[in-house]
């Protein structure tokens, strides 16, 4: 599972990358500053995420169970957040409209949170190794 959790946050981090360039040069021509500002949110969220996913794969202070469960929470976080931010900030540039899927980005905001909300609770529920 770690090296899935690991390959998912280089993945992740890579495209973030990839966006992030294809954002500061492409699309600075043809967006508004404000659709470049929302779309740059959705590369930075996705940023922090894929750096999250290095540390949830590399440490060996949770069980398998909690690290599955916030990669998937990450996982599926980041589509709909970032993915629905990716789409909203870009929609003046296709015939079809994403404003009717922006109720999904609060719900992937909500699982990422839920995902860091995870890692918090096993923090303060582990013992004391003293």
């Amino acid at each position: 599972m770690d090296k899935k959790i690991l390959s998912t946050g280089a993945i992740l981090g890579m495209i973030a990358i990839i966006l992030g360039a294809f954002g500061a040069h492409a699309l600075k021509k043809v967006l508004t500053i404000d659709q470049l500002a929302t779309f740059e949110t959705g590369v930075r969220y996705q940023m922090y995420h894929a750096i999250f996913l290095l540390f949830i794969g590399l440490t060996q202070d949770l069980s398998l169970k909690t690290k599955k469960t916030i990669y998937l929470l990450v996982v599926f976080g980041v589509l709909l957040f970032s993915g629905s931010i990716y789409l909203l900030a870009t929609n003046d540039l296709t015939a079809f409209d994403f404003k009717i899927i922006g109720f999904v980005t609060p719900i992937g905001g909500l699982l990422l949170i839920v995902a860091w909300s995870i890692l918090l609770l096993r923090v303060l529920n582990k013992k004391s190794q003293n």
